[in-house]
């Protein structure tokens, strides 16, 4: 894929400017969309579109349409992460490319919820104040997989959060939830390897990140389009 001109990627919490900025120091980074926010890109059309996260439980929440009528344009429309993975997963077939494992997990049908990818965050700083279900999904997985937790201890500990509303699920709760339930050793043992533990989120807004920087070029000729650009979803379009 061959692409010029600007990049405009859509970003935070998932990611901090600063880490996104060292994968694409040449893109523009903008605070999570909601609706309307893509409207005024169309005046200046960018080379290529990133959305990782958007706003829904602060503002409205982009709509399906929005993106199509950048696809229409025949500007290229990346997600992943949040809410760029929900709306890549619906709007694949019009020619959104997502990108990253929670995509392919909810494209799969492995995950369905989407608070699965709800957290909430400081609008100043677009810093997390909350943890999402995904990466404790994900990094409970992989405390099972080092040997730190056995699957009955991740299972019950991924149901409690689960159980909770997404702004109440927290690193804290989380380790307070593994003391009561496993025990104080059990719990140490896994406080003390979750710093090592993975970040889905970040891990793929930066895959994201780097699949569109690798499609920038100076070759001003080609226009990049999805494959799928052509296949539309007239379903989609009456949202």
């Amino acid at each position: 894929m061959a692409m010029t001109g600007r990049v405009v990627v859509f970003i935070g919490p998932s990611l901090s400017r600063d880490a996104a900025a060292h994968h694409a120091p040449d893109a523009v980074f903008l605070p999570p969309i909601s609706r309307g926010g893509l409207e005024r890109l169309l005046d200046a059309p960018p080379a290529a579109v990133g959305i990782v996260d958007g706003e829904f439980y602060q503002r409205l929440a982009i709509s399906p349409k929005e993106i199509l009528r950048l696809l229409d344009a025949r500007i290229p429309v990346f997600g992943s992460s949040s809410m760029g993975a929900l709306r890549a997963v619906e709007l694949e077939p019009c020619g959104m490319i997502g990108v990253g494992v929670i995509f392919e997990q909810f494209r799969s049908g492995a995950l369905d919820a989407d608070d699965e990818v709800a957290m909430t965050f400081c609008p100043e700083t677009l810093r997390p104040t909350s943890e999402p279900l995904v990466n404790m999904r994900m990094a409970l997985g992989t405390a099972c997989a080092s040997s730190i937790l056995s699957e009955a201890e991740a299972a019950t500990l991924l149901d409690l959060m689960r159980d909770l509303y997404f702004p109440e699920r927290t690193t804290g709760r989380l380790m307070k939830e593994a003391f009561q339930h496993l025990g104080p050793g059990r719990a140490a043992a896994l406080r003390a390897w979750w710093p090592h533990a993975p970040d889905a989120k970040a891990s793929d807004a930066i895959a994201l990140l780097q699949k569109i920087m690798a499609g920038v070029t100076s070759d001003s000729s080609k226009t990049p389009f999805s494959d799928n650009a052509s296949s539309r979803n007239e379903d989609l379009r009456s949202r």
